[in-house]
């Protein structure tokens, strides 16, 4: 999907692209034009993985808030969740609910946040789960083009 790099006012809402799954769907929008998405009600864009004996320790959390099961990958997810869960001024939570996609000048990059979770003002935050001796260069650099995306949001 090709833009103009100033077709949303900010080169930022145009570089990148959100890609999310409405009505059983897979949708994929420019930053700019699916930002607004109800996305704490949307389905993760992948599936979790259930290996067992595997490192991580996928599972399913009953939120109270949204008053259905919500996805995690690891027991940090799972207590950052709960956290989430208890904290009155949210309202929605979802977990992985779209692909951010961009371009980082040699190649296609994506990344799925951990969760999406709304606010009972409106506002929406995006929230990424990981322990500071496992955030490679790789981490880092898809956390902070996610930060730069969401800033241009208001998330």
């Amino acid at each position: 999907m090709a833009v103009s790099a100033m077709a949303y006012g900010d080169a930022v809402l145009s570089a990148f692209e959100l890609g999310f799954v409405e009505s059983g769907q897979r949708r994929r929008l420019p930053l700019g034009q699916g930002w607004n998405h109800r996305f704490e009600r949307a389905d993760p864009v992948r599936e979790f993985r259930w290996a067992k004996g595997g490192e991580s320790f996928a599972g399913l959390y009953y939120s109270t808030t949204v008053g259905a099961h919500v996805g995690y990958e690891s027991w940090l997810e799972r207590d950052r969740l709960i956290l989430l869960d208890r904290d009155p001024d949210v309202v929605g939570i979802a977990s992985q609910p779209f692909w951010l996609h961009w371009h980082d000048g040699k190649r296609r990059r994506r990344h799925a946040p951990d969760f999406f979770v709304r606010l009972g003002d409106g506002r929406g935050r995006v929230v990424d789960v990981r322990a500071g001796d496992r955030i490679d260069r790789a981490a880092t650099e898809s956390f902070e083009e996610t930060e730069r995306a969401c800033q241009a949001v208001g998330w």
